[in-house]
């Protein structure tokens, strides 16, 4: 097996490709973001590989997770370089739509300003999270590079795959 030659494949096919400008890729971005509720989240570090579905919020450009905790931190506490998948859960491929981002986490301090505006954006009343008797931990995404597939981007001319770097 050529494996250099199949992950090349896409790379290769999308330098040909019609691209969307940044401002109406970044608007479906937010669209398809916001419409969803959970990622699967894949953390590693060494032999250590973690894909985890999580519930997130889009937000100021980035992903928030609260978490109580789990083996995503053993991972994270090496290697704060991250990808979260989301994804159409219709199985029809004429409209599949997909989307990778690629990123590094960072804890955000539990009653920080951006901790409990996270909270206010969610609809959690702070008392409730006081009250657990382990602490939620808030994780912060930031996109370095989002891959947006859509079938759908080809009905308007553009290439099924869309890429946006940060």
């Amino acid at each position: 097996m050529d494996y250099r030659q199949a992950a090349n494949f896409w790379t290769e096919r999308d330098a040909h490709g019609k691209r969307m400008d940044r401002e109406t890729l970044l608007a479906e971005i937010d669209a398809f973001l916001a419409a969803r509720r959970v990622c699967a989240l894949a953390t590693g570090f060494g032999e250590f590989v973690r894909c985890t579905p999580i519930e997130y919020s889009w937000r100021d450009g980035k992903l928030w997770m609260f978490s109580e905790g789990g083996l995503k931190f053993s991972a994270l506490e090496h290697n704060r370089n991250v990808c979260a998948a989301i994804y159409e859960e219709n199985p029809d491929f004429a409209a599949l739509r997909g989307m990778q981002i690629s990123g590094t986490a960072e804890l955000t301090e539990p009653w920080s300003e951006e901790y409990r505006a996270q909270l206010a954006f969610r609809h959690i009343p702070e008392e409730a999270v006081r009250g657990l008797p382990h602490p939620m931990y808030l994780l912060c995404v930031t996109p370095a590079r989002i891959d947006f597939l859509s079938a759908a981007f080809r009905e308007r001319g553009f290439d099924a795959r869309q890429h946006l770097e940060f």
